[in-house]
């Protein structure tokens, strides 16, 4: 004879078992559905991505200084400051191969942004002489405030509409702390970003650099970022003319 107590507890018991296992069911029936709505909303196609269009970059040598033109097919967004952010991004990724003949650590992610303004009128510039690209010339612009103080988080949206351009190059303090130190490295690398933006984006005729959003005296101890490059200096060797 079972005592009465006993009886009752294992009723009690077996009400809190079909209890717990009516719960689970609800649950799962709740996490299938979600699973369902989440699969119906899902895209039915791949995001789109930026077409791949033929871009020039200009390559440095460091075995005789030259700066030769080069064609390479990679995505490119219609966005000029998108744009020019990309192929300066496939011109650092090449830099930072095992084989570059111009090797310089960092790859894309040392451009962190590109801003596009209108170019200001410059007077004075001095060509270089006796090398095959101008590194002499020598122009000053006072960037706007709110690019000194606080620049953007993000490239600028698209470019004025008509007129030359002036592009300011941020790029970051582990590549500019990484790079190899030398007047003619230097040079070669800031040269053939001048000349990679003008291949693709030929309305940019200045270029001035950040580093991590700030003026920077030089890029690795020579070459000045205190200055305004003009982008008609940077020659491809394989274009100068004696």
């Amino acid at each position: 004879m079972i005592p009465r107590h006993q009886r009752i507890l294992f009723v009690l018991l077996l009400v809190a078992s079909l209890a717990m296992g009516a719960v689970l069911w609800l649950l799962r029936q709740h996490a299938h559905q979600r699973l369902l709505a989440g699969l119906d909303s899902a895209p039915t196609s791949a995001p789109a991505v930026a077409p791949a269009e033929q871009a020039t970059l200009l390559m440095a040598n460091d075995s005789d200084g030259s700066i030769l033109t080069q064609l390479h097919s990679l995505p490119l967004p219609a966005d000029p400051g998108a744009r020019a952010r990309a192929v300066l991004g496939k011109l650092l990724d090449l830099y930072a191969t095992p084989d570059a003949a111009h090797p310089v650590p960092g790859g894309a992610s040392s451009v962190l942004q590109v801003f596009l303004l209108p170019a200001p009128e410059i007077t004075g510039a001095v060509p270089a002489a006796g090398i095959p690209i101008s590194t002499k010339s020598r122009t000053v612009v006072i960037l706007p405030r709110q690019f000194r103080a606080n620049p953007p988080a993000a490239p600028l949206q698209g470019a004025p509409q008509a007129g030359p351009l002036l592009a300011v190059v941020n790029l970051s303090g582990s590549f500019a702390a990484n790079h190899p130190s030398g007047i003619e490295t230097e040079m070669l690398t800031v040269l053939s970003i001048c000349g990679t933006l003008r291949a693709n984006l030929p309305r940019v005729t200045q270029v001035r650099f950040l580093v991590d959003g700030q003026q920077r005296a030089t890029l690795a101890g020579h070459a000045d970022l205190t200055r305004t490059y003009l982008t008609g200096d940077a020659v491809p060797s394989n274009e100068a003319h004696p």
